[in-house]
């Protein structure tokens, strides 16, 4: 039996879970991101079908998402040089775009899994409709993957690490990864004063968990117990305004592009990106 043969048949044992059983092994906590997850991604829930107010509550941080062009730009020309012909995973995949475009430039197999079973099917419906064949999805725990050791050659945590409990995710990931593979996370960072207002004046964007666990520097020392730390990058310094305020977009992500290279000052980023590496053992 070939890698990818033992690979697609530990996943098929997990897809064999029943979801009484998946229910069992999830702590309160999980099963509280699972729900918010569910229904966050449900795409019956539009803006449409709610009323104003009902949906800047609970989606209204999704208008600062369209600034981060340059961001994504960087996470997608890393999944294109990283992902061909290697085992691709989008570790808590969400609706599976990063899967599915890992699965486009050429890997040799692409996954995704996610708690939420709603995002799974998202995921897999957006796939089929690419008509991709070489991506999979399943749904699992981050912190428990039940996926082999060193299975997997790229990984991408797309803001998603903040909903975990590192001392158990980084172990994991550093379990799953091969030696010498790469991971790249994208995150929010926890030093913004405006933005931790923002966060702190809107607390049905997010879970409990979630508002109490935005990375810091703290939490890339705490990696480097588990892993090497590749390239570190600063995105949108002041760029979010754009968000809120249209015409501000392009002259605001002028000024970034210079903030983000100051030392303190791109500390004030609203994200950052990097990367993690398993060691070759010698």
């Amino acid at each position: 039996m070939n890698e990818l043969d033992r690979l697609n048949l530990a996943i098929d044992k997990i897809d064999k879970i029943d979801n009484s059983t998946w229910q069992n092994i999830l702590t309160d906590r999980k099963k509280k991101e699972l729900e918010f997850h569910d229904k966050d991604r449900d795409c019956n829930v539009v803006q449409e079908t709610l009323a104003s107010d009902t949906y800047e509550k609970f989606y209204g941080n999704k208008k600062f998402y369209k600034i981060t062009n340059r961001s994504q730009s960087y996470v997608q020309s890393w999944i294109r040089l990283e992902s061909k012909n290697k085992i691709f995973l989008d570790y808590a995949c969400g609706n599976g775009e990063n899967a599915t475009s890992a699965a486009k430039y050429g890997a040799l197999l692409s996954l995704g899994f996610d708690i939420s079973g709603v995002s799974v099917k998202n995921a897999t419906k957006l796939a089929n409709e690419k008509k991709i064949n070489n991506v999979r999805f399943f749904q699992a725990d981050a912190e428990n993957t039940k996926l082999p050791d060193d299975s997997i050659d790229v990984i991408i945590c797309s803001g998603m690490l903040h909903h975990l409990d590192l001392s158990y995710a980084f172990p994991e990931l550093r379990r799953i990864l091969k030696p010498g593979g790469k991971i790249l996370a994208i995150e929010a960072l926890d030093y913004n004063p405006a933005i931790k207002l923002y966060r702190t004046l809107t607390p049905a964007m997010r879970t409990d968990w979630e508002k109490a666990h935005i990375l810091s520097l703290n939490d890339i020392k705490f990696a480097k117990r588990f892993f090497d730390i590749g390239v570190i990058r600063h995105w949108h310094v002041l760029g979010y305004v754009g968000g809120k305020i249209p015409f501000l977009m392009y002259p605001m992500d002028l000024i970034d592009r210079v903030l983000e290279k100051i030392p303190l000052i791109k500390l004030l980023s609203w994200m950052f990106t990097f990367e993690l590496i398993k060691r070759v053992e010698k």
